[in-house]
């Protein structure tokens, strides 16, 4: 007992190792109008909460892939069942090989379009392409619809080209509600001269079918360069905003540097428009 009393405690005071203590069972952790209790572990989820966990982010992983890769094969059949049946007999590959091979379609229509680019870009075949152009400009409807998909074409997909020059903010549809456009071109000289300003062709995409939108001549110096790429712009326009570039911290050390350069050409707040 005087070995007891020296340390301090008696064997009534000692309590088993794991057991919480009179004094911590006392203690007012937290208070619920004055009565003190301790507090309790939270709560583990049940089993059905852990599968509707499990469940969408199987979603989240599987739905992109399979989507993608069911329309790749829906692309694929559309080829097949449409070429496959002009190839005339012996030359398809599931006649040698017994059975039918996806892609043959796709394979054919690409060594089809390769053949008949290396055709159009000799004499001869430029001189066909002018002859058969000049035959349809004299079809009334035909003409205008083969020139506006021609003209279409060439600026979207032609190498000398470039259909979207880079990503810019402009305001609206109305003074402090700021979109995203993509400039196309110096505005024409009737234009310009009747704005009697310095102006921009942009277009401005729709959300989120970006093949649609508005063409708007906007002077140059209400338009906010982006520090972005136009293939990360146009993605921004097709999720509704929630796919987008890096934050400034992730584009690296210059970003704040560029941002500072872009609000310099953002209008100032209280100008008049």
């Amino acid at each position: 007992m005087a070995a007891g009393a020296a340390g301090g405690y008696t064997g009534e005071d000692a309590s088993t190792e794991g057991e919480p203590t009179k004094a911590m069972a006392d203690r007012p952790s937290e208070t619920d109008g004055g009565a003190p209790r301790l507090i309790q572990p939270p709560r583990k989820r049940g089993l059905a909460a852990r599968l509707r966990t499990y469940f969408i982010a199987g979603v989240v992983v599987t739905a992109p892939v399979g989507i993608t890769a069911w329309l790749i094969w829906l692309v694929v059949d559309l080829f097949d069942r449409a070429v496959v049946p002009l190839i005339p007999e012996g030359y398809d590959p599931a006649d040698v090989l017994g059975v039918s091979v996806p892609g043959i379609g796709v394979v054919a229509v690409l060594l089809l379009v390769t053949l008949i680019g290396a055709l159009v870009t000799n004499f001869a075949g430029r001189f066909l392409v002018r002859f058969g152009e000049r035959l349809l400009a004299r079809v009334p409807v035909v003409r205008t619809v083969y020139g506006t998909l021609k003209q279409i074409f060439d600026a979207v997909l032609a190498q000398s080209a470039n259909a979207f020059r880079e990503v810019v903010l402009i305001e609206y549809p109305r003074h402090g509600i700021w979109a995203v456009a993509f400039v196309t071109r110096e505005a024409p000289d009737e234009v310009r001269q009747a704005a009697e300003n310095d102006m921009v062709g942009v277009f401005l995409p729709t959300t989120p079918n970006p093949t649609s939108g508005f063409l708007l001549f906007v002077p140059r110096k209400d338009c906010i360069p982006l520090d972005m790429t136009v293939e990360q712009g146009v993605k921004l326009v097709i999720s509704g905003g929630i796919v987008g570039p890096a934050d400034a911290a992730a584009r690296g050390p210059n970003a704040d540097g560029r941002d500072a350069g872009r609000k310099a050409h953002a209008p100032h707040s209280g100008e008049k428009r």
